[in-house]
């Protein structure tokens, strides 16, 4: 079944690296790994289960060989978050020069998997994906977001330092 989503689009960006103190690590064992060159089922396995309810859909259809070409990119850093022993969220921080001006790097996407919403998982995992970011040296990040996605996304990104710099239109083609 075939939907679509008409949203706003809005453009985020830091322009200095933000001097917050870390958020106290969540209650539970929690760890932030990077996932190099993961196998294709994986990754998909993860933007399905984050991005999935959010009508993510720039990677859900893409042909494998193009998906490889991306996350096998040795300028692409995918982290997971686990929580207790299990994933339960993903980033992915692009470095690409062919795809950014020069200076920027992207937080290209970032969330949770639905059952770990709510555990005060969220600060914690953006902050250190901010941390790792400008580890990278940039002169900016930046991130979107859209209305489809979580209504907390946006007022965290900005509490976190990030600054609006453009909107636009956007359409959104979920195929179920």
């Amino acid at each position: 079944m075939q939907k679509t989503f008409d949203v706003t689009i809005t453009y985020l960006e830091q322009n200095t690296r933000p001097q917050f103190p870390l958020p106290f690590r969540p209650a539970g064992k929690t760890a932030l790994i990077r996932s190099e060159t993961p196998p294709l089922h994986y990754y998909r396995y993860l933007y399905d289960q984050v991005g999935g309810p959010f009508h993510w859909v720039s990677r859900r259809y893409m042909p494998d060989e193009d998906l490889a070409e991306i996350i096998h990119n040795p300028d692409v850093y995918i982290y997971v978050l686990y929580y207790n022993g299990s994933p339960c969220g993903m980033a992915e921080v692009d470095t690409r020069k062919d795809c950014h001006p020069p200076g920027t790097v992207e937080i290209k996407f970032f969330g949770l998997m639905p059952d770990f919403i709510g555990k005060r998982l969220g600060r914690w995992f953006l902050h250190n994906v901010v941390d790792l970011a400008w580890s990278l040296d940039p002169e900016r990040v930046v991130l979107e977001t859209c209305t489809a996605d979580h209504p907390a996304a946006l007022p965290l990104y900005q509490k976190l330092g990030f600054s609006v710099y453009d909107q636009g239109k956007g359409v959104i083609e979920w195929r179920g």
